[in-house]
C-alpha cells in the first residue's frame, strides 16, 4: 500500500538537524542490545520470559515467515493480541521488513475491527485463540467477507505457533532482512484513534516520530538499563506501545507485561521483578494505593508512576506519598496523534504535580489560541495546539481531513487548556466530542450512530458524567419515536442491542435516560453542556 502523508523534505531536514530524528528504527536497538547483552531479560509476560538474544531470533524468524506469506514493505499487518510477548514479536518483525504494524485493542469487536482492517487493507492478521473468555477466531470467521484483503490469519495457540515453529531459514536466508531495513521516514505504525465524526481515524506514524517520543525520557526521568519497566495499559494504545513495547528496548532494560490489570497482582509483580517504573491511566494509581498487597509485598523498588489521560486528584497524590514515600508520581499529556507532549519533572513542587499536566517534552512545542487563532496570554484558556518531532504524519486516506486539523504547522488538538508563566500545561476540557473513561477514549459520534440504527430511537445524545475514579462515565440520553413511547426503552434492552451490533463493551453507556426532548439551540443543534448539567443534577 502507498501512504499519502503530510511529511515534507523541510520537516525532515528540520527535525534531523535538531537531533530529534536520528534515522533509526526500533530493530536497530534490538540488534545492539542482543549483541551486547544477549542473556539479559527483554520481556516477561503471564506465560513466559524471553532474553534479548531469543527475542531477536523470534523476530527474525517471524519476519522471514511474513515474507514467505507474501508480506512486502508497505503492507499492513494487523494484530489483536493482549499484552503478550507474541505482540512484541509481530510488531518488531513487521518493522524489520518495512511492513506497517496495525495493533488492535483486544476489547474491540466486529463493528470496530471490521472498519479498521478494511480501511487498512491488511494482508495478515494475528489473533489469540481466546482471551478473557472471548472467541476471536469465531468473530473473524463471521466477518470474513468484510475484510477481503486479509490473506492469512494466524492464531496464537494454533496456526501462529506452527508458523513460528517452521525453520524459515531453510526456505529463506536471514541475509534478506538487512536489505529490507526501512527508511526511518517511512510509515511504521497505523493506529486508530476514537473518531469524533462517526468513525475511527487511522493515525500514521513513521519510525522517526515514534523513536523521537522515547529518546528524551532517560534524561527527564533518570532511566538506565538497570530499570525494570511495567505496562498494564494495552500495547495497542500509544501509551502501551511506546512505554511497554519499545521503551525498554531503546534503553536495554527489562519490561514486565501485564495482560489484565489487577492491583494485587501488580504488587506481586513489583516484588518479584523489582519493577521501578510504570505508565498508566490515573485510575490505576487509585487502585494501587487501595491495594491490600501494599502491606504484604515489598514494593519499595517502585520509584516512578507516570499518569496519563486524566488529572491526578490531590487526595490521590497525598495518599500515594503516605503509603509509598519513595514513589514519584508525575502527570503527563499526549494523544495518539502526537505521542507524549508534556510530562512532569521528578522534583516538581506539589502545585505543579497536582494542578498541571506537565512540562513540554524536548522538541515538542505547545501554544493556546483564542477563537480567532491569536495566541493567548499565560494562564488564559484557549484552544491547545502542538507541533514537534513526535507529531503524526496524517490520517490514512484522509489527507484533506488531516490538513483541516492544522493551523499552519500547528496541530489543533481539540483540547482546551492554559499554559502558566513557567510553561506548564493545564488541560481544561475538550472542543471535540470525546468522553474519557479511565484514560480510554469513547468516540461519542461513533456510539450515537449505532443508537440511531435502533428502530425505536428518534434522537440520542451520549454525554459524560463525572466519576471520582474513572473521571467520566457515559450516559445515553434518548428520545423515542412517538409510536414506541408507550413501550419504553429499558437499560437491559439497550445493552442487548449494543451487543447485537458488535459494539465493544467498553463503549456501552453505563447509564440510560429516556427523555421527552433534548435541549437544543435555535438551529436545532443539541446543547450537550445543558444536557450534561441536566443529567448530573
Amino acid at each position: 500500500m502507498s501512504f499519502e502523508t503530510i511529511l515534507t523534505a523541510d520537516l525532515i531536514d528540520q527535525h534531523t538537524g535538531d537531533g530529534f530524528w536520528r534515522g533509526r528504527v526500533i530493530t536497530d536497538w534490538l540488534d545492539e542490545v542482543a549483541d551486547a547483552a544477549p542473556d539479559k531479560i527483554a520481556f516477561v509476560d503471564a506465560h513466559r520470559t524471553i532474553t534479548y538474544a531469543d527475542l531477536r531470533d523470534e523476530v527474525d524468524r517471524c519476519a522471514l515467515g511474513l515474507l514467505e506469506l507474501g508480506v512486502a514493505p508497505g503492507d499492513v499487518v494487523s494484530f489483536q493480541l493482549p499484552n503478550w510477548i507474541e505482540w512484541v514479536v509481530v510488531h518488531y518483525a513487521a518493522s524489520r521488513i518495512g511492513a506497517v504494524s496495525n495493533p488492535l485493542i483486544p476489547i474491540y469487536r466486529e463493528r470496530e475491527v471490521g472498519f479498521m482492517i478494511a480501511l487498512a487493507e491488511s494482508k495478515v492478521l494475528v489473533i489469540p485463540t481466546s482471551f478473557r473468555g472471548f472467541d476471536y477466531p469465531q468473530m473473524y470467521a463471521d466477518m470474513a467477507d468484510r475484510i477481503p484483503t486479509v490473506e492469512h490469519t494466524l492464531v496464537v495457540g494454533d496456526s501462529y505457533d506452527e508458523f513460528m515453529a517452521t525453520p524459515w531459514e531453510e526456505r529463506r536466508d536471514r541475509r534478506e532482512l538487512a536489505a529490507l531495513r526501512p527508511d526511518a521516514n517511512e510509515v511504521s505504525l497505523l493506529i486508530f484513534t476514537s473518531g469524533t465524526t462517526g468513525e475511527p481515524k487511522g493515525v500514521m506514524h513513521t519510525h522517526n516520530t515514534l523513536t523521537a517520543a522515547n529518546l528524551p525520557l532517560p534524561d527527564r526521568l533518570s532511566i538506565t538499563s538497570d530499570d525494570v519497566f511495567h505496562i498494564a495499559s494495552t500495547l495497542a494504545h500509544l501509551t502501551g506501545f511506546l512505554y511497554g513495547a519499545r521503551l525498554n528496548v531503546q534503553n536495554g532494560a527489562t519490561c514486565v507485561l501485564q495482560d489484565v490489570w489487577d492491583a494485587e497482582n501488580f504488587c506481586a509483580l513489583v516484588a518479584e521483578h523489582s519493577i521501578t517504573y510504570t505508565s498508566a491511566a490515573t485510575p490505576f494509581l487509585h487502585d494501587l494505593i487501595d491495594a491490600k498487597g501494599l502491606a504484604t509485598h515489598d514494593v519499595s523498588s517502585l520509584r516512578l508512576f507516570c499518569c496519563m489521560g486524566a488529572p491526578i486528584p490531590r487526595a490521590v497524590v497525598a495518599t500515594a506519598r503516605a503509603k509509598l514515600p519513595s514513589l514519584v508520581v508525575l502527570g503527563g499529556w499526549g494523544q495518539t496523534e502526537n505521542a507524549l507532549v508534556t510530562l512532569g519533572i521528578p522534583d516538581d513542587p506539589d502545585d505543579k504535580v497536582i494542578n498541571t499536566d506537565g512540562y513540554p517534552w524536548p522538541g515538542m512545542e505547545i501554544r493556546t489560541v483564542d477563537l480567532d487563532g491569536a495566541p493567548t496570554l499565560p494562564d488564559v484558556e484557549g484552544r491547545l495546539q502542538v507541533r514537534g518531532p513526535s507529531l503524526f504524519v496524517g490520517y490514512l486516506h484522509r489527507i484533506a481531513k488531516t490538513l483541516e486539523e492544522f493551523d499552519g504547522s500547528w496541530f489543533d488538538t481539540g483540547d482546551l487548556g492554559s499554559i502558566d508563566g513557567d510553561g506548564y500545561l493545564k488541560i481544561a476540557g475538550r472542543t471535540k466530542d470525546v468522553i474519557i473513561r479511565g484514560g480510554e477514549n469513547i468516540p461519542v459520534a461513533f456510539v450515537e450512530n449505532v443508537f440511531y440504527e435502533h428502530p425505536k430511537i428518534a434522537k440520542v445524545a451520549v454525554v459524560g458524567v463525572p466519576d471520582p475514579r474513572l473521571q467520566e462515565r457515559a450516559c445515553a440520553c434518548v428520545v423515542l419515536k412517538d409510536e414506541f413511547v408507550a413501550d419504553g426503552f429499558a437499560f437491559e434492552e439497550m445493552t442487548a442491542y449494543l451487543k447485537s451490533k458488535g459494539l465493544a463493551k467498553h463503549y456501552w453507556p453505563e447509564r440510560l435516560e429516556v427523555l421527552e426532548t433534548l435541549p437544543t439551540t435555535a438551529s436545532g443543534k443539541i446543547q450537550k453542556f445543558a444536557l450534561r448539567k441536566q443529567v448530573v443534577e
